[in-house]
């Protein structure tokens, strides 16, 4: 039984579904230190809130996909949390029926209220257990969150070994296939607006399927990644299997001054992927899209590391081979490759985080 004050939240997110305003607000309401909440809504989807910023959902009728939709890893990126806001409350209100389990997951919330990137760390490169490098701040919120999130990832994809998603009675989910969406916006202007991170596969296939379906989304540039990181997207991948991606969609903007029209695509697409609804997509084909490959991850190991180019400079900007990108002590770093392009240019990371992407252009068979 629930106390009187749970029994008035629970009413009160199923009537306005403000779960992020909430989260935000009083996170006291959600912490691991009380009682998990879960109810079920009048279409039947049940409702587990994992903690603050961290709500799960099981239709009554499942079909065969995990679903993890995150947002706002970095507090200031906000066009894809005001997304995914928007798809929880209405779930919660019954304005959508999901038609697959969906885990959404709001990342870093107290730099959404500072409107920073982040607090402390860069969340996004905390994950496969970065946290708990000594290379890092151990007493940084973000190394906490960054293990909370790993451990609600883990969760949700075993379910129901755990019954903290779902009831202890609910049947294995091995025939679910895994996804996971990391929703972002970038720092800086880019050529080409949307565009995704592939993880490394370690030598497995990429997905074509999938390709196409972000392409649906209005996603038409790609990066293969070819090596190992500590991102979000490559824990999902890594550990789960999951089909996960992070996925960037334009440029940061406040709260509020994002041209929601800009992203029709995606938000229509991703919300006929989680309510089960037929989605329309193109088969694959090279000629719709750009791929490229990592060629270069350049890491700032000086406090005097600068880049060679503008501050403004748009990502996807190409240089001929042998150009000057950066330098510091020690060390300069040029282009190897005619039309090498470079993607999140940043001298303001920490000592040994990367600075610069180069990627070049490719294809996949």
């Amino acid at each position: 039984m629930y106390t009187s004050q749970t029994n008035q939240l629970i009413d009160q997110l199923a009537s306005e579904g403000q779960f992020l305003l909430l989260s935000r607000r009083s996170s006291e309401l959600f912490t691991a230190e009380k009682d998990p909440v879960e109810f079920t809504l009048s279409n039947g989807t049940l409702v587990h809130i994992v903690a603050p910023g961290i709500i799960a959902f099981t239709p009554e009728e499942k079909g065969n996909k995990a679903i993890i939709l995150s947002s706002g890893i970095h507090g200031n990126e906000t066009a894809p949390i005001e997304i995914c806001d928007q798809y929880v409350v209405d779930i919660l209100t019954c304005k959508i029926t999901l038609g697959h389990r969906v885990l959404f997951i709001f990342g870093n919330l107290p730099a959404m209220d500072k409107a920073t990137r982040f607090v402390d760390e860069n969340l996004n490169r905390l994950f496969s257990q970065a946290h708990s490098s000594a290379s890092v701040n151990q007493n940084a919120y973000e190394c906490a969150r960054a293990k909370e999130l790993e451990e609600a990832v883990e969760q949700f994809y075993n379910a129901p070994l755990s019954n903290k998603i779902q009831p202890a009675n609910a049947t294995p989910q091995d025939d679910e296939t895994r996804y996971h969406y990391d929703l972002h916006t970038a720092i800086r202007p880019s050529k080409n607006e949307k565009f995704a991170v592939y993880p490394y596969l370690h030598g497995e296939s990429h997905s074509k399927e999938q390709l196409s379906f972000l392409l649906a989304c209005g996603v038409d540039t790609f990066l293969l990644s070819g090596s190992s990181t500590t991102t979000f997207s490559y824990f999902s991948s890594r550990q789960f299997n999951a089909h996960a991606f992070t996925v960037e969609l334009g440029k940061v903007q406040p709260f509020g001054q994002n041209d929601m029209s800009r992203f029709t695509a995606v938000n229509t697409t991703l919300r006929q992927f989680i309510c089960g609804e037929p989605l329309i997509s193109k088969p694959y084909n090279n000629d719709d899209m750009l791929i490229y490959r990592v060629n270069q991850v350049i890491n700032k190991h000086s406090d005097d590391f600068v880049l060679d180019f503008s501050d403004d400079l748009p990502n996807f900007s190409t240089f001929e081979k042998g150009a000057l990108l950066a330098h510091e002590t020690g060390a300069e770093y040029r282009a190897q490759y005619d039309g090498e392009a470079v993607v999140f240019p940043n001298a303001n990371v920490a000592l040994g985080q990367r600075a610069i992407l180069t990627v070049v252009p490719t294809t996949l068979d």
